[in-house]
């Protein structure tokens, strides 16, 4: 979908009257609207169907997260691999449960030691803001001061349906991203914020 008033390039023209079209602009441009949207739409559909989580358990919200992965809700049918022991082949960190101040470091050494592009899922309200530990001394408010967080599921603990929800929102925010895994917001999208803006 195209930005309402945008001007519009135009990247095949004929040349000399004849059928015969020939393309104009900059090469980087024809290069990557000839190669490289089919290529990055090919690299994230690999990606959305193979998610390696690692998991970081501290809490109850593991019991649902072992719930969705169990046969009754099969989170595996979207993707979501069951967890592996090598760091360096994972892409996808879920943080479940409280993460106090001593378990920060250990943290963010799991989150660097994946390779790029990775993606990190909180579950949980202990996870997102400290849930039943708000203003506590050791548990952090939050792991999203620490590491960027892609995707927050609330709730004290979510729901099976919960997760697979939210595993959805992170598989579409993969499906709109460029081949270095960075995110974008859709064209509509972009139109819509400043619209709203605007106002």
């Amino acid at each position: 979908m195209s930005i309402p008033n945008a001007p519009q390039r135009k990247m095949i023209y004929s040349v000399g009257g004849g059928d015969s079209p020939a393309l104009v602009g900059k090469l980087s441009e024809v290069v990557k609207r000839a190669v490289g949207t089919p290529l990055g739409y090919m690299i994230n559909w690999g990606r959305l169907y193979s998610l390696w989580p690692v998991h970081l358990e501290t809490g109850c919200c593991s019991v649902e997260l072992g719930a969705s992965s169990g046969s009754r809700w099969d989170m595996e049918r979207f993707g979501v691999l069951e967890a592996f022991g090598s760091l360096r082949q994972c892409d996808l960190l879920i943080v479940l449960g409280t993460v106090s101040r001593k378990m920060m470091p250990r943290l963010r050494v799991v989150w660097e030691q994946m390779p790029e592009p990775k993606w990190c899922i909180a579950i949980g309200a202990c996870s997102i803001s400290g849930g039943l530990y708000l203003d506590s001394y050791n548990v952090l408010q939050g792991v999203d001061q620490y590491i960027p967080v892609d995707v927050k599921i609330p709730g004290c603990p979510p729901s099976p349906y919960t997760i697979l929800d939210g595993i959805m929102v992170l598989m579409e925010k993969i499906r709109n991203s460029d081949i270095k895994g960075r995110y974008h917001l859709p064209e509509f999208a972009q139109a819509k914020i400043k619209e709203e803006t605007a106002k």
